[in-house]
């Protein structure tokens, strides 16, 4: 019985410290990388709703690469435009684009390194490679 018992226990020993190594907190970079990611998601879902204000065609292009030195350029010109302030959608983009570009700034200063500074790369989104099956 004894054995048995040292077995269970190694086993759940093993299998929490297997769940702890992957529920790690998030880093800086990841935490960043995530959040781009979703606003430009919400961005493209928000230009092809059909129920939204004519003006969301107006807004700057919100394509996000954080590690493009003007990411942050762009991410001030975004919540600084002055247009869609009666739009919930845009007033929520709005906000996670502000606590992006702190988040950078602030936060993920010294953690984060950028690739590149070419501003025209943030105005044509690169399509992602097409997978073959």
């Amino acid at each position: 019985e004894l054995p048995t018992m040292k077995m269970l226990l190694l086993l759940i020993a093993l299998l929490s410290a297997a769940l702890l190594a992957s529920a790690a907190p998030p880093t800086c970079y990841s935490r960043v990388l995530s959040l781009s990611k979703e606003i430009t998601d919400s961005f493209k879902e928000l230009q092809t709703s059909k129920t939204v204000d004519s003006c969301v065609e107006t807004l700057p292009r919100l394509y996000l690469d954080i590690h493009n030195y003007c990411v942050l350029a762009k991410l001030r010109d975004f919540v600084a435009y002055p247009g869609c302030d009666r739009v919930a959608e845009v007033n929520e983009l709005k906000e996670k684009a502000r606590s992006l570009y702190t988040i950078l700034i602030s936060y993920c200063r010294r953690d984060l390194v950028f690739l590149t500074d070419d501003c025209n790369a943030l105005e044509i989104p690169i399509s992602p490679p097409i997978e073959h099956s």
